[in-house]
């Protein structure tokens, strides 16, 4: 028996019911407030100038140890996971999506301090430890890529951060100046990419708030019509 039109299958969500909005794990700036999107492209716009900086002084620092190498890509995991909390915590949207950007936030807040402790003092598990984060990185983008015109810039920093780890873990890392180059590299691009998010990210859903505005505005009022009673 085919189902009447508008209808849902059994056990499904109807768009824009409460459980859909809830399970919605995108970073929606149609469903925020103006502060919290200038808050969203602030923190993609700290992470992405941070991500370049590391990158450069990677780059510029042939002669870094492996303790220097290690400090510098933890610290950048370290507050992009620590931007990923707080935006879970202080935004609003869906409670899956901020529940699960506090997950990978904490996730690469783990990971930045195990790569700058670096325990073993190993090459190889530095590697192995900024490669996963990458990857965690990768996959949180593409969970919460915008559905406005930012997406574009979400989709390929999932990319890049997705490639960046899978490169850093399979490549052969036989010296550090390997790592520092691929990750320099890497940092720089994915910088780049979260720069672009933060100046796109929202500008679809605050160019609709403003036109509605001003055509409220210049609408012309409706005349009131009294009736007397007779």
């Amino acid at each position: 028996m085919s189902n009447a039109p508008g209808s849902h299958a059994p056990g499904s969500h109807a768009p824009g019911s409460p459980a859909s909005v809830m399970l919605d794990l995108r970073l929606d700036p149609a469903r925020l407030s103006t502060t919290e999107v200038t808050g969203a492209r602030l923190a993609f716009g700290i992470s992405g100038v941070l991500a370049v900086v590391m990158g450069v002084l990677v780059l510029a620092w042939p002669e870094a140890t492996l303790a220097v190498a290690a400090l510098l890509f933890g610290l950048y995991f370290l507050v992009s996971g620590a931007l990923r909390i707080v935006r879970g915590v202080a935004m609003s949207g869906s409670l899956g999506g901020r529940v699960l950007g506090i997950l990978f936030g904490v996730l690469l807040v783990i990971a930045g301090i195990v790569t700058i402790r670096n325990p073993l003092n190993s090459l190889v598990v530095l590697g192995l430890v900024i490669g996963i984060s990458w990857i965690v990185e990768g996959v949180a983008a593409l969970v919460e890529t915008a559905p406005d015109s930012s997406r574009w810039f979400g989709t390929l920093l999932a990319a890049v951060s997705v490639v960046a780890g899978i490169v850093v873990l399979v490549a052969p890392l036989e010296s550090l100046g390997v790592l520092v180059i691929l990750g320099g590299v890497f940092l720089i691009v994915s910088g780049a990419v979260q720069l672009l998010e933060a100046l796109t990210f929202g500008r679809q859903a605050r160019a609709a708030t403003r036109s509605g505005a001003t055509a409220a505005a210049t609408s012309p009022a409706k005349p009131v019509v009294s009736r007397d009673t007779d």
